[in-house]
């Protein structure tokens, strides 16, 4: 779908950011589009290290979690965490299982710790009464949750009325009573950023850092990290997963985020955060001789870590993280891989019938509710995300499930779904999210009601349908060099809350366009200015099609607009400036 580009418009005394940071004009300002304003702000985004992290005894709860946990081991009573399916709850469970195992053997104690995560299919989302059930026969005295248990109320008071103590580690939404008070499931401790009465300051770390926090504080009330191992395991290991989840959970990458993704990509490039597991998958997936960012967290690694809480189970990865045989390991993470290109293929296969649905059924539908009963239902989210980036409308994607149909939705800005599914909560069987994404349960003689009716009360415009984009700069091509590329590196990780910097360029040529690769996927180019400036550029997508729509403008106009951001390309050791383009207008 065409994007409107708009150019942003934050105002502030560049050349003043320039000169008392020693930064270039353009990255004071791309600094002051990314909201940072003052002096503190600043120096934390260019050069915060661990020392700056918030205080986790600021969290709700923990010194009550961090007690309980301390008294636990010195009792020797029988624990189990229970996590969630995606990356972010596998790799809290890993933190907790590992840090509280550390503990125990420190302190001379037969840990008694064992783990559960749900199925997606089967149990759904986060703890349900079988766990607790399960708990109560195996003898569980303390159950902890990460990841999940924020909204498990009924469930939790099944675990009290079993005597069974639990600790809700979590960072999603709190439930709200009708005069908007906070609804806390009953238990012993409740520790989530985003609950009403916490005093941490920063709401947006994900459940793997809520752990990694939690055992920090263990950590430091049992006098452990004056212990070399303690500290290497805790800043270590401990710390890059928290990393991995955080790019993988999508979480934005400000305040203390970017932080512990800086020091943990740093980590793992070292291969001091690596463990046996995470290593071989990153063998596997052929980036060994790499510098890994959060692109390889976020399109590669991480998607196949969530392959197995898709099509199979969790515990895979979770086994691959955990295992300390070479052999083991190999498999477990060729697994991984082959069920993350199963995944791949299921998922092109639903998009591309989707999209026949959507074009030829539903064309001029505002909300697309698309009906695809052999779609797996773990891919119902990501096929809705992908038909929500082609056509910049809210999907529904809904498939048959054990009881009645089952569904996920992605949205845009306009449209706040959690919202517009309270409106037809009459319909429907079960439902929740946010305004971006939503899960809903109906039965199949109300799919065409619910379509209808959400249609019908959508309340958007054609104009809430255009994609957005925004341009940090308007910055001549020639303006670039190889010395502002790598101060825009201070900039780095790069996602989600921190986008690469987004330029832009008027009266442009573009010539000699090639297409690369097997798959067609990546246009080269070369590009000159209206001074006859020459640089090379590369597009990525459908090269073919983005060859022929150049075309078209070409002829069309004298000069076209580019939308871009710069870098060096190394190809046989020599390094080029080069655009990657976004957009051609």
């Amino acid at each position: 779908m065409p994007k409107e580009w708009r150019v942003y418009s934050k105002k502030a005394d560049y050349d003043a950011l320039s000169e008392k940071f020693h930064i270039n004009r353009l990255t004071a300002g791309l600094l002051v589009n990314r909201g940072l304003r003052s002096d503190e702000e600043i120096e934390r985004f260019l050069w915060g290290g661990l020392s700056d992290l918030n205080d986790e005894l600021l969290l709700p709860d923990i010194r009550k979690a961090v007690d309980i946990i301390a008294e636990s081991l010195g009792e020797g009573r029988s624990m189990r965490i229970v996590g969630d399916y995606d990356i972010d709850g596998v790799c809290s469970v890993y933190i907790l299982l590992k840090g509280i195992s550390y503990a125990a053997e420190s302190l001379g104690k037969t840990a008694s710790i064992d783990y559960v995560i749900p199925d997606r299919i089967k149990d759904g989302y986060g703890i349900n009464r079988h766990i607790i059930e399960k708990a109560a026969e195996d003898k569980k005295e303390l159950i902890i949750t990460c990841d999940n248990g924020i909204s498990a109320i009924e469930e939790l008071r099944l675990a009290k009325e079993l005597s069974i103590k639990v600790i809700v580690t979590d960072h999603h939404d709190v439930r709200k009573d009708e005069a908007g008070r906070d609804i806390l499931p009953m238990a012993e401790a409740v520790t989530d950023p985003k609950r009403a009465d916490s005093s941490y300051p920063f709401e947006g770390i994900c459940g793997a850092v809520v752990s990694w926090k939690l055992i920090k504080a263990v950590f430091e009330r049992l006098s452990l990290l004056s212990e070399e191992t303690a500290g290497e395991l805790l800043f270590g290991e401990l710390l890059a997963f928290a990393a991995f989840a955080t790019v993988g959970d999508v979480m934005e990458l400000r305040d203390e985020n970017r932080i512990i993704v800086k020091e943990g990509l740093k980590l793992i490039n070292s291969k001091k955060g690596l463990n046996l597991g995470l290593s071989k998958l990153i063998e596997g997936c052929g980036i060994s001789e790499k510098e890994i960012t959060g692109y390889h967290i976020g399109f590669i690694l991480g998607p196949c870590i969530n392959a197995g809480g898709r099509l199979e189970t969790a515990e895979t990865a979770l086994r691959l993280f955990l295992c300390d045989n070479e052999r083991e390991a190999e498999a477990l993470s060729e697994k991984l891989i082959e069920l993350n290109r199963m995944r791949k293929e299921m998922t092109e296969t639903g998009v591309k019938e989707a999209e026949l649905i959507a074009e030829h059924e539903y064309g001029s539908d505002k909300v697309l509710v698309i009906y695809l009963p052999k779609l797996h239902e773990s891919l119902a989210g990501i096929v809705a995300g992908r038909l929500r980036e082609r056509y910049s409308k809210p999907v529904f994607v809904i498939t048959e499930a054990s009881e009645g149909l089952k569904g996920s939705g992605r949205s845009i800005e306009a449209y706040p779904m959690a919202e517009k599914l309270c409106e037809v909560s009459d319909i429907l069987t079960k439902f929740g999210g946010h305004p971006m994404a939503a899960g809903l349960s109906l039965e199949k003689k109300d799919l065409e009601k619910l379509r209808k009716r959400l249609n019908e009360n959508s309340g958007l415009s054609d104009s809430d349908l255009v994609e957005r984009g925004a341009i940090d700069y308007i910055i001549p091509v020639s303006y670039i060099s190889t010395g502002l590329i790598e101060e825009l590196e201070l900039l780095k990780p790069f996602g989600q809350g921190n986008e690469r910097p987004v330029l832009a360029d008027r009266e442009i040529s573009i010539y000699d366009m090639r297409v690369l690769g097997a798959e067609k996927k990546v246009l080269r180019m070369r590009l000159a200015d209206k001074n006859g400036y020459n640089i090379s550029g590369i597009m990525f997508g459908d090269a073919e099609e983005n060859r022929e729509r150049i075309k078209e403008l070409c002829g069309k106009k004298k000069g076209l607009s580019i939308v871009y951001y710069p870098e060096i390309n190394v190809f046989n050791g020599r390094r080029n400036l080069q655009l990657n383009i976004l957009d051609v207008l």
